[in-house]
This record gives C-alpha cells, sequence and structure tokens, in this order.
C-alpha cells in the first residue's frame, strides 16, 4: 500500500560534516549509527537524522526547523547552555490549549540550519 505511515528518515544539511557529526553526538547527544565520508546517520528515537554534506547547490539550503522533544525545558536548556550551545532566546510559552502550555527555546547547529526545544507542560 502507499499511504505514508510515518518519518523514517529527516535530512538536515552540513557544510562540514565532521562539525556537525560532533555537534549532533557530543552536544546534542544523539545516538550515532554509523558515517561515511559525507554523511552521518543518528537515532532520535526511531526516526533516522540524516546529516550530509549536499550532492548538489539545491539541496545546500538551511533545512526546516527540527523541534526535539524533552520532559524538562528549563533544566534541558540549562544542560545544552554547559554543553555550549548557544540559543537564541529563552524558553518561553508559545501556546496555551486548555491546561497545556508548549515551551520553546530556539537555536542554530554548527552548519547554520535552526532547530529547537520543545515541552508539553500541564498547568494545575
Amino acid at each position: 500500500m502507499g499511504t505514508i505511515t510515518k518519518i523514517g528518515q529527516i535530512g538536515v544539511p552540513a557544510k562540514n560534516i565532521e562539525r556537525a557529526t560532533a555537534f549532533y553526538k557530543e552536544q546534542l547527544g544523539l545516538q550515532l549509527l554509523f558515517t561515511t565520508d559525507t554523511m552521518a546517520f543518528f537515532d532520535c528515537d526511531g526516526v533516522r537524522l540524516f546529516i550530509s554534506l549536499p550532492e548538489k547547490e539545491e539541496f545546500a539550503h538551511s533545512s526546516s526547523i527540527l523541534y526535539f522533544h524533552v520532559e524538562d525545558i528549563q533544566q534541558a536548556y540549562e544542560e545544552y547552555k554547559e554543553k555550549g550551545i548557544v540559543f537564541i532566546d529563552e524558553p518561553h510559552v508559545v501556546a496555551k490549549m486548555g491546561q497545556t502550555e508548549t515551551w520553546m527555546v530556539f537555536f542554530k547547529d554548527t552548519e547554520d540550519n535552526m532547530h529547537a526545544l520543545m515541552s508539553e507542560v500541564v498547568v494545575r
């Protein structure tokens, strides 16, 4: 059947594969699956994150924003700051839905791609 059932892999362009691999492995702490001379593959809870040097110029643009889910956004923000990740803002509420708040904080990777940490917080 041709129905889409899930996202199997997300590609993120890199300018320097060694620097990008170190960022996602050492600073974000993602599990490295394997590398080649131009690619690195990480596991993100069953979704493969594919970091690569672009094959063609049309693939060399910044990626879509990846929103990495964390349980405690304030704690994650502090821990990642200690690992040298530079955030462009501080954790903040972006939406309120009933008793749930969605919090986000944005950062760039070493390849100038924008990403975010996100957390769903139940307010009592």
